[in-house]
């Protein structure tokens, strides 16, 4: 479907729900495509769950304050 600016910015909506269900609308500017509206490229993949690698890290050494502290005052001295 081709549509100019003008109409475009009064129907927003109803175009949208056009474009939603896999309809494709091209908007014109003095004749001349301007922009195209098209559904989105698919539901991407959910990002996977991190608690079970959060669990799994074991912490070892001392607090990292601590190290931190400690190499302050030696650089310092």
């Amino acid at each position: 479907m081709e549509i100019n600016v003008k109409d475009a910015r009064s129907k927003l909506s109803s175009l949208l729900d056009r474009v939603k269900v896999g309809g494709e609308v091209v908007i014109l500017r003095r004749g001349k495509e301007v922009a195209r509206l098209v559904p989105p490229q698919g539901e991407g993949r959910p990002l996977p769950s991190l608690k079970d690698f959060r669990t799994s890290i074991r912490i070892t050494g001392e607090p990292l304050a601590d190290t931190v502290i400690r190499e302050r005052q030696e650089e310092r001295y």
